[in-house]
């Protein structure tokens, strides 16, 4: 194995990691972290996410996530073409979604359909954002059958939601919310999983650990996360490790040279 854990969604990309990047992954690669995918979130940090993929060590996606629907533009799903003519090795189109907290429902489904549209047109798989929808995408994803599948990031649903969407061809993101405690539904999902269900991931800087609320997140808790899902499912960590990190890499295509 040439890696042993791969943080599956990390935003390396983003402007709080300006400061000490090389130090973040510095420390990632001694808690065992050797493979990072960074998705893209708007038209604009697409050009730092690809900076980000000229390192061995960095796969990327190119998406539009509906958090920023604000800025996003008419002309962005003709740019998410071009931008991947240009960066073949794109590992997959993402992150884009629904978040059914925010505002503008109608206009997040237009850009999350067209993005799903481009994704099957290409057989990339999708990285998705689903928050309070789990049910609306999966009729979605049901209808379009994508060739290639992809990831449905940091879930949280339940363990009937969890197997729709394995049924779908998709993986589940278990990051740090499996590590509270209060979150009884997801971790009941997280037991039901088959060992090729689901990757590791942090969504760094976003989704504190439990114990680390307020703090900036990284790659190396994706460590944390392991051990957490371990325990979880009665596993070893190594079996974790391993069944985790080979999920990914068929997922995403990567191969041994790029870790």
């Amino acid at each position: 194995m040439s890696f042993t854990l791969i943080d599956a969604h990390c935003h390396l990309d983003f402007d709080v990691f300006d400061e000490d990047r090389d130090a973040v992954l510095a420390r990632a690669a001694n808690a065992g972290v050797k493979h990072y995918i960074v998705p893209g979130t708007t038209r604009e940090r697409w050009l730092q996410v690809a900076d980000l993929g000229r390192r061995k060590e960095i796969s990327v996606c190119y998406g539009l996530h509906p958090y920023f629907l604000s800025v996003h533009a008419s002309g962005d799903i003709d740019a998410l073409e071009a931008q991947l003519d240009a960066h073949p090795e794109a590992v997959a189109l993402g992150e884009c979604g629904i978040d059914a907290r925010l505002d503008d429902l109608d206009r997040q489904w237009q850009l999350f359909d067209a993005q799903l549209r481009i994704a099957k047109r290409r057989h990339l798989p999708v990285v998705i954002h689903c928050v309070q929808a789990n049910d609306q995408v999966a009729k979605r994803l049901r209808q379009l059958a994508l060739p290639a599948g992809g990831l449905i990031h940091a879930f949280s649903g339940s363990p009937e939601q969890a197997r729709g969407f394995l049924e779908l061809g998709f993986v589940l993101g278990l990051g740090g919310g499996a590590t509270y405690t209060r979150a009884k539904r997801l971790r009941r999902a997280i037991r039901s999983l088959p060992d090729d269900g689901y990757v590791l991931e942090t969504d760094s800087p976003d989704m504190p650990l439990s114990g680390a609320q307020g703090t900036r997140n990284e790659p190396s808790r994706v460590h944390a996360v392991c051990e957490t899902v371990a325990g979880l499912r009665e596993q070893s960590y190594s079996a974790v490790a391993m069944q985790s990190t080979a999920t990914a890499r068929r997922l995403f295509g990567l191969v041994p040279h790029q870790a």
